[in-house]
């Protein structure tokens, strides 16, 4: 097998689990696997892919957890949502509600030893802009009117209005963490690639094998509190029950899911449910996340009817998903965004499971299923459409086929469309489907982030929402709540914006998800999950 090496001078569930079972049995026999062969001071975590270029402004083959251990934000979310000083030890905030000036601590230092200045955030704030229409999603981003360095320590940012997130949005992975200016290329252009990912963080990106792992390195010279380890590797591997056996042999000391990274790390919950229970290992599981769920495009037939929609959220059995597939490892969802999200505590009543209220509702409509037929019909056109998830998320195609089975029952053809996942994200950006698999962002994105990203066309959100006849009132009504700080104003808008969409029937909520980890006790002392799905506290594991 050819292999790429890149080195840095500088810083659906399981088959069964009998199948299981056997595959450890024969591994456990293999001498080619032998238990974590790169030292006691070594962490050894799965991954399903490698983590990308680690450029800081760029998305797609970037992981946001392995960002997130090489750069670091100027404020953090913190426990509740607290947001709490980090990069910038102060801030204040203008009496409009337009200015932040923020001091910057005075001992850090990019892990090639450039120091951390305010000059070194401009470049970088530079470097967004250079690339704004990439970046347009977040509204801090977007709002940005100017800033400066007042002096090598403080920073100045004044937005064009004032914005209830700004804070939070922050304290994002993407894309306002900060490179070196050393690690730029000459034009400051981060958009066409950087020279090597240099940050602050407490991980120093060492090499890289494509397909086989990602090294890290400690950054002995971090500002903060170092990690426990002096090494950490990514290690590749794509499919979840290889991972519950590499786990078992020794090969991996630790499996941890990041939600925010479409959950690309875990065991299928059959493996969890099992290993969790063994005595010989511990696990570990995050509060709820984001809400999962199933987009209806509006604009697409048969999608954009709205007694259609209606029917399907009617008709799929989602305690039967939660129990079934989910085994009871991620949390019920009745609406687009939880209630304990700020502003999201809007009086909606739930759509029941009743197969037989979705009937009648298509029957109201015209959708016929007449003796003998397995599908309903109107006007010589079946009722068909289709469901697309990523092909090799075991999860996803599990859900997928119970909501076939779901909607066959009411004279629904279903017709499941698995795709590679760059596939996938572009059917969810080009509105290529009637439903899809996407997910709210979870804190901190949402409500603000997530509600603001709707109104842009490279979504699944806006590609969903755009066959509404209410689509620009509802894109008025975000835009007027990310206008003001006025708490009551925005709890009226948020109120309006969730409502529409629940009336309309635009999502299927399916769960929230919930991060898990699994580790050996005697290769782990503990584990513990950040308050948000993308940073991966994995400076703080060490051994017993």
């Amino acid at each position: 097998m050819s292999k790429s090496r890149v080195t840095f001078q500088s810083s659906g569930r399981c088959v069964c689990c009998y199948f299981l079972t056997v595959f450890l049995a024969l591994y456990a026999f293999s001498p080619a696997l032998a238990a974590n062969s790169w030292g006691k001071d070594t962490l050894v975590y799965a991954w399903s892919s490698n983590v990308g270029p680690l450029n800081p402004h760029a998305y797609g083959a970037n992981k946001m957890f392995a960002q997130a251990l090489v750069y670091e934000p100027l404020v953090q979310y913190g426990e509740g949502g607290k947001i709490t000083p980090w990069l910038a030890e102060s801030w204040q905030i203008s009496s409009d509600g337009k200015v932040y000036t923020f001091k910057l601590r005075d001992d850090v230092l990019f892990s090639d030893g450039t120091p951390f200045t305010a000059d070194a955030v401009v470049k970088n704030f530079d470097a967004v802009r250079k690339n704004i229409k990439r970046h347009d999603w977040l509204a801090t981003a977007d709002m940005i009117d100017s800033y400066r360095a007042l002096d090598a320590r403080t920073f100045e940012l004044t937005l064009k209005q004032p914005y209830a997130a700004a804070l939070q949005e922050l304290t994002l992975v993407r894309p306002l963490r900060f490179l070196s200016p050393a690690a730029m290329p000459q034009d400051g252009n981060t958009g066409e690639g950087i020279k090597a990912p240099i940050g602050t963080g407490p991980w120093i990106l060492a090499e890289s094998r494509k397909g086989e792992f990602d090294r890290f390195v400690r950054n002995d010279n971090y500002w903060g509190e170092k990690p426990r380890m002096r090494q950490l590797v990514i290690k590749v591997i794509p499919d979840a029950e290889t991972r519950a056996v590499a786990l078992e042999t020794g090969e991996v000391d630790l499996i941890a899911t990041a939600i925010a990274d479409h959950g690309s790390a875990g065991v299928n919950p059959d493996a969890y449910a099992a290993l969790s229970k063994d005595p010989a290992y511990s696990s570990s599981q995050s509060a709820p996340r984001n809400t999962r769920l199933l987009a209806m495009n509006t604009a697409l037939f048969p999608t954009n009817e709205l007694a259609v929609r209606q029917a399907i959220v009617r008709g799929i059995d989602r305690p039967s998903i939660l129990k079934g597939v989910l085994l009871d490892q991620e949390a019920p969802a009745e609406e687009l965004l939880a209630k304990d999200i700020p502003f999201c505590d809007v009086a909606l009543k739930p759509y029941p499971h009743s197969l037989d209220e979705a009937a009648a509702i298509l029957d109201k409509a015209g959708w016929k299923l007449n003796p003998g037929d397995k599908y309903r019909t109107r006007d010589g056109k079946t009722l068909r459409l289709e469901l697309k998830f990523i092909a090799n998320e075991n999860i996803m195609r599990s859900i997928a086929e119970v909501v076939q089975s779901n909607l066959a029952r009411i004279g629904m053809d279903v017709q499941l469309m698995g795709e590679e996942p760059n596939a996938f994200g572009a059917s969810q950006t080009d509105g290529g489907f009637n439903m899809i698999f996407c997910e709210s962002n979870g804190a901190p994105y949402d409500p603000f982030s997530y509600v603001a990203a709707m109104r842009v066309a490279g979504h699944a959100d806006f590609q969903a929402q755009r066959g509404l006849p209410q689509k620009k009132e509802l894109d008025a009504a975000i835009t007027r709540a990310l206008a003001t700080t006025d708490a009551k104003e925005l709890q009226t808008l948020f109120t309006t914006i969730l409502t529409m969409l629940h009336d309309e029937a635009v999502y299927v909520p399916v769960s929230r998800t919930i991060d898990k980890a699994l580790f050996k006790k005697k290769n782990i002392q503990d584990f513990s999950f950040s308050p948000v799905s993308y940073e991966l506290p994995l400076g703080r594991v060490a051994r017993p």
